[in-house]
């Protein structure tokens, strides 16, 4: 996948009946399916099922098994509730018969009411000024260790640029927190509101594991944890444009018991506040 094209592609999944839906997957560097694709996927579903133009407020979602990049993906709509004000959904996600993943969305009709937003940092540092994973390729490309190259190599259909690159051979614990810009490869002026939150829905699986990873840099890394997205949710509070850099602001209050916990927000480049994410995967030191 090289642009928004190519992913919308992906998430965009065929209808087998009135709530049953079919996706396929794409490999971004890990065995198995990408816990993105699969919550995007499951909000195109459970969205395919809303006829009254409420919009997407939230979704929380556990990943129950690795899903298999070389099997289709079916996901199964359950219509629990159509309100006067909001719908609920419930999407199962299946391979072959076994649940691999649940996810419960709920969308809104459109309100007055009150509002406000935390600040983004006035001080971040601008992408213009920042490499980008690409950038950091053909600059380092052949000093990085094996396994960063061969994933940084994938070809994306989003630019990420992190605003601290950490040296991967700098065995030195860091805090636990991470600002990355991101932006969508290809013509975004277009999309609708339901499609933009599906590819943010993607995106926001990208880095938030890693925050989670940064206070034990000095001994733990990708290559001696085992790692995996154990639930996510996320939460939509305002319309938005794709067309220029985003801002994903990332901590991780905690990490406890094989598991890290990581939260951000994402912000458009004016300081826009458009959505919130929490997510809690696995982080199991691998014994040798």
């Amino acid at each position: 996948m090289t642009s928004v094209k190519d992913l919308l592609d992906i998430l965009i999944l065929d209808q087998l009946s009135e709530n049953n839906f079919e996706g396929k997957s794409e490999p971004v560097g890990s065995p198995n399916v990408f816990g993105g694709q699969v919550l995007a996927q499951a909000i195109n579903a459970a969205y395919r099922t809303i006829n009254n133009g409420r919009v997407l407020n939230s979704m929380h979602a556990y990943f129950l098994e690795a899903g298999n990049l070389n099997v289709s993906i079916e996901y199964q709509v359950s219509i629990m509730r159509d309100g006067g004000s909001f719908s609920v959904r419930r999407v199962t996600a299946s391979q072959k018969g076994i649940a691999i993943f649940i996810l419960s969305a709920s969308f809104h009709k459109e309100e007055k009411g009150y509002d406000h937003q935390i600040k983004m940092d006035p001080n971040i540092v601008q992408p213009e000024d920042l490499m980008s994973w690409t950038d950091i390729l053909e600059q380092f490309g052949d000093m990085l260790p094996q396994k960063t190259k061969a994933f940084l190599e994938i070809p994306r259909p989003i630019e990420f640029k992190p605003t601290v690159i950490p040296n991967p051979f700098e065995k030195k614990n860091l805090p636990p927190y991470a600002d990355i810009w991101f932006k969508l490869k290809g013509d975004t002026s277009k999309l609708d509101l339901a499609t933009k939150q599906k590819l943010l829905t993607y995106i926001s699986d990208y880095n938030i594991l890693s925050v989670a990873i940064q206070p034990h840099a000095s001994k733990a890394h990708w290559g001696n944890l085992q790692t995996a997205s154990l639930d996510h949710s996320m939460w939509y509070f305002r319309d938005f444009d794709l067309d220029d850099w985003m801002l994903f602001s990332l901590e991780s209050p905690s990490t406890s018991n094989a598991r890290g916990f990581a939260k951000g927000n994402i912000f458009t480049r004016d300081g826009k506040l458009v959505a919130s994410i929490a997510q809690e995967g696995l982080m199991r030191p691998i014994i040798k």
